[in-house]
């Protein structure tokens, strides 16, 4: 299987609306998200920046509660 990809935050804030999540609040870099089943993550936001590898597959597995290649589906 491929290497997980590194994505820019205005990727993964699409496939969290995709999901379901919707945005509930910012605190300053910091983007609050949650899912009417109650799952909640939160994802920096540094422009220009992309996400760490280990960073995004946490949040997938743990916050998100779905499989990378499920997460891959929604690129």
């Amino acid at each position: 299987m491929p290497k997980f990809p590194l994505l820019e935050a205005r990727k993964v804030f699409k496939v969290l609306k995709d999901l379901g999540f919707e945005k509930i609040r910012q605190e300053g870099s910091h983007v609050f998200f949650r899912h009417p089943d109650g799952r909640t993550t939160v994802i920096p936001n540094h422009p220009g920046e992309k996400l760490d590898r280990g960073l995004l597959i946490k949040i997938v597995k743990k916050d998100l509660g779905i499989s990378k290649e499920d997460f891959m589906k929604y690129l």
